[in-house]
């Protein structure tokens, strides 16, 4: 049974990742994004409340994204395990996260951090843009996404650090070769 949770900052690889390990394993990838946009094209009612934050163009906030990700935690492909890309975002989403999968008795294996230096993120960030015309991909946005992402969801590197609960994993590597050491780490 895997059970992972994947961090990393915007670029990192943890879409592409997951993907892989995902099928391998025969477990859903879930994704916060994904989760969300189904959701709201469902129009369930946690579905309805998320698009209006979204339409507003606001975060949706905690609680809501904490009573999605249960409902798809508790469906019943993700019974024999997942693995979880975009979610906890903060250390308080982490501690939240704890108290469901305890309620729910679904602990996790690990976290796998993806770790890129900025240069390179940036530079991937730029080059997918251009690849899928994506006009958010411009370097001053990535350069905020990632001092964002630093600001809010690094310190939870410290807090699984801390717990002995984090495996970092060079993600500045070919895709091939950060998916071998995935695999070591689902089969350890």
């Amino acid at each position: 049974m895997t059970r992972l949770i994947f961090l990393g900052p915007p670029g990192a690889g943890k879409g592409t990742q997951a993907k892989y390990i995902s099928d391998l394993c025969s477990v859903p990838h879930i994704s916060t994004g994904d989760i969300l946009r189904a959701a709201v094209a469902d129009q369930t009612e946690l579905g309805k409340k998320a698009e209006f934050y979204m339409n507003a163009g606001d975060l949706v906030p905690d609680e809501l994204i904490l009573g999605l990700i249960r409902e798809r935690l508790m469906a019943d492909d993700a019974k024999a395990g997942w693995l979880l890309d975009g979610f906890p975002r903060n250390v308080e989403q982490a501690t939240f996260l704890d108290a469901l999968l305890s309620e729910i008795q679904q602990p996790f294996d690990c976290v796998v951090n993806l770790d890129v230096p900025d240069e390179v993120i940036v530079a991937r960030l730029i080059q997918r843009g251009h690849e899928q015309g994506r006009s958010d991909d411009t370097e001053a946005t990535i350069r905020t996404r990632l001092q964002v992402y630093r600001e809010r969801t690094e310190p939870l590197i410290d807090f699984y650090r801390s717990r002995q609960q984090l495996v970092s994993v060079d993600g500045n590597q070919t895709i091939e070769v950060v998916t071998e050491a995935l695999k070591k780490i689902v089969q350890a």
